[in-house]
């Protein structure tokens, strides 16, 4: 298919006009006209596309590109050699960040509610950002639920908080979200989940008395684009499509 057809797809299903974003929703580099093949991924690290080049990908799908607000413009660098790879072998980036949060179908907050088994009754915050339902299969300890969160992510979350307490309704936003804590607890949240935490937030979970899960900022967005993926090879099932993981500490 085209590209210019592809971009217009994800566009119409994803509506990047809705929001003031921190970078460019879209296509970020023009690569070949042509795409029959399209490589997913969280960000758009070199590794990741020097692997989409091995494969012959004409695109790279993220939830993180580039060209974020106040970042150095100039092509040297780190940029330099990421830029280069997409050229050289003539890959269109496409990217969408809070979209791709915020999308009641295949956004990433509505995924996490979808793997942890969750309800969805309230979003809050800029763009319905912030997530808050309950656990569908009954109240539970806030360890038992960190529990469910590393099998469900593949990594083990940082918690921060009373481990015992029992909890059942979750307040929770991908990435780094560490600001939505207080809307949270005023939400009347029993635990908090997010990609990072900051210094301060650690003391502000513990006096709020509402245990806070730091999940890893990759680790909560690695679905949304997945499920962007499977949508995609639904609706046009030519096209070959592949998630490639992503190590991220953080």
């Amino acid at each position: 298919m085209k590209a210019k057809a592809l971009i217009e797809f994800l566009d119409g299903v994803l509506k990047p006009g809705e929001f003031r974003d921190y970078a460019p929703n879209g296509l970020q580099v023009e690569g070949r006209e042509n795409i029959s093949s399209i490589v997913l991924g969280v960000s758009a690290s070199l590794g990741l596309l020097e692997a989409a080049a091995a494969k012959g990908a004409d695109a790279v799908l993220v939830h993180h590109g580039w060209f974020w607000r106040g970042e150095d413009a100039r092509i040297v660098g780190v940029k330099g050699r990421r830029i280069r790879c997409l050229i050289e072998n003539g890959m269109n980036l496409i990217g969408y960040h809070l979209p791709l949060d915020a999308h009641p179908e295949v956004g990433n907050n509505a995924e996490l509610a979808r793997v942890l088994g969750l309800s969805i009754d309230t979003r809050a915050g800029e763009y319905g950002l912030l997530h808050a339902g309950e656990i569908l299969s009954g109240p539970m300890t806030a360890a038992e639920f960190a529990d469910r969160v590393a099998k469900a992510l593949h990594r083990t979350p940082l918690l921060v908080g009373p481990a015992d307490k029992r909890v059942h309704r979750i307040g929770w936003c991908s990435g780094a979200a560490q600001d939505e804590l207080g809307v949270a607890a005023a939400l009347g949240c029993d635990l908090y989940l997010s990609g990072e935490i900051r210094e301060h937030t650690t003391f502000e979970a513990v006096e709020l008395g509402v245990p806070y899960l730091a999940a890893g900022h990759t680790a909560t967005e690695q679905f949304g684009i997945q499920a962007l993926g499977r949508l995609i090879k639904e609706t046009f099932p030519e096209l070959e499509i592949e998630y490639i993981p992503q190590e991220n500490p953080v």
